[in-house]
């Protein structure tokens, strides 16, 4: 059973108007207690008034007896508020107003009742009626009394009622008619989010161009239509890319399965000689070589985007690793007349997995090998910056890179020259894999280069 509202608005109503009512009931309880507390008081001063009052008007008789000096009327108005009994210290009732009709202000004067200070308390009498009463002693002609004065409360408790009576029929209809005016105030604030809401349901993986519409940036609604736009725009990104990386793929996949299929329907078409099939059969090893490595290649960048690869790191000698890299592609470097200087310091470590870092400077290398003119010479060079990271250079000799094309080297599938990589064997995808183990280990991969002067790739690590 559901007990909440399904929408927002409803729900923002009732906490409101929970808030509201608890708030309204706390602060007429604290009207109702403070007036209680008002009225008291002034009743008690009235009483006190009374009992100065009274005992002036205390007058004993020849026979013993005493009676009170009340002004006309006074005696006989049953409404009369004032109530007073005067008793002998020996508990002989004197005195007591006809209003009582024979009852009692409480029991006979016990010992030593009325020699504090008049101190008004609360008493009911036999007949349900509330009154408030005070005590004292009092001398009438070197005779000492015990004067009894009570107000009725009635009227001050009728006054509470009506008051209480007020507040509760008040109360619920100031609550509905602020629930009805919070409804419509969270209905407009609402709007906005309910016309986003129609605008994204409209947004598709074929339409992630469109944006939502910003009425005021200022705003937190504002802000969030920011921020989905913004959302949106990643994904477009993301989606254009996987597009652009699934065609690309596409095209360097088919390209090698299309040349092993030639060169098999060629050879097979006239009989040849062992040694024409053993060319043949070379061909298309070089071409399975290749669509090999653009497998493993597509496999590291896909765990990657999955973050399937975890990092073994441990502290290692950067320079240690770029000799190690050095050596793997020396026969490569051989085949050119190349040389490749490995020069740095040797105590820089880093903390990082060997095995993806030394395949990094393995990509920068062979793509300075590849590029780089016969008999040339290629540096890597360690040392440590003046902000205390590690960085790595390899520094070739080649045709270097035109400005224009730089910011792109580092993207999927990306080449400058796309004849010349294609004779070379690249599919684009070394130097994005450098980037990524790079950034993996919390470093970055920058390209230095001008266009006839060689090209510096430079990796910079936290020590």
């Amino acid at each position: 059973m559901r007990l909440s509202p399904r929408n927002v608005r409803s729900r923002l109503t009732l906490w409101y108007v929970g808030v509201l009512a608890a708030l309204l009931i706390a602060y007429g309880a604290g009207c109702l207690f403070f007036l209680f507390l008002s009225m008291r008081e002034q009743l008690d001063h009235n009483l006190l008034e009374d009992v100065e009052t009274v005992e002036g008007e205390i007058a004993a008789e020849p026979d013993g007896s005493v009676t009170l000096r009340l002004h006309h009327g006074e005696e006989g108005d049953p409404g009369f508020h004032r109530f007073v009994e005067i008793w002998s210290p020996e508990g002989t009732l004197l005195y007591r107003t006809p209003q009582l009709r024979g009852q009692e202000l409480g029991t006979p004067p016990a010992p030593g009742e009325g020699a504090q200070e008049a101190e008004p308390v609360s008493e009911r009498l036999r007949n349900g009626l509330r009154v408030r009463l005070a005590r004292s002693i009092h001398r009438v002609k070197g005779r000492t009394v015990i004067l009894r004065v009570a107000h009725n409360e009635g009227t001050m408790w009728r006054e509470l009622r009506e008051f209480a009576t007020v507040l509760v029929i008040g109360l619920p209809i100031a609550a509905l008619l602020a629930g009805f005016g919070g409804y419509v105030l969270a209905r407009k604030a609402l709007a906005p989010i309910d016309a986003m809401t129609r605008e994204t349901q409209k947004i598709s993986a074929e339409d992630l161009g469109a944006r939502l519409s910003i009425r005021n940036p200022e705003d937190e609604l504002g802000r969030l239509a920011a921020v989905q736009n913004a959302m949106l725009g990643r994904l477009q990104e993301a989606f254009e890319q996987l597009r652009r990386f699934t065609a690309d793929a596409s095209h360097e996949l088919r390209t090698p399965l299309t040349a092993i299929r030639s060169v098999g329907e060629v050879a097979l078409q006239d009989p040849k000689s062992s040694v024409e099939y053993r060319d043949v059969i070379g061909s298309m090893l070089e071409e399975v070589d290749r669509l090999t490595r653009l497998v493993e290649s597509l496999l590291v960048l896909s765990r990657a985007d999955a973050s399937h690869i975890q990092l073994h790191r441990t502290e290692l000698s950067l320079l240690s690793v770029a000799e190690e890299a050095a050596v793997m592609l020396e026969v490569l470097a051989e085949e050119k007349r190349q040389k490749i200087e490995v020069d740095g310091d040797r105590n820089l470590v880093v903390s990082a997995d060997r095995l993806i870092l030394r395949q990094a400077i393995v990509n920068l290398l062979d793509n300075a090998i590849k590029y780089s003119p016969a008999e040339s010479r290629i540096l890597i060079r360690v040392d440590q910056g003046a902000d205390k990271r590690a960085f790595l250079d390899v520094i070739d000799q080649g045709p270097g890179i035109p400005t224009e094309h730089q910011p792109y080297v580092f993207d999927r599938f990306y080449r400058v020259d796309k004849a010349r990589t294609r004779e070379w064997g690249g599919a684009g995808l070394g130097l994005s894999i450098t980037r990524w183990a790079v950034e993996a280990h919390g470093g970055e991969v920058t390209l230095k280069s001008e266009e006839g002067h060689g090209s510096t790739f430079r990796i910079s690590l936290p020590v």
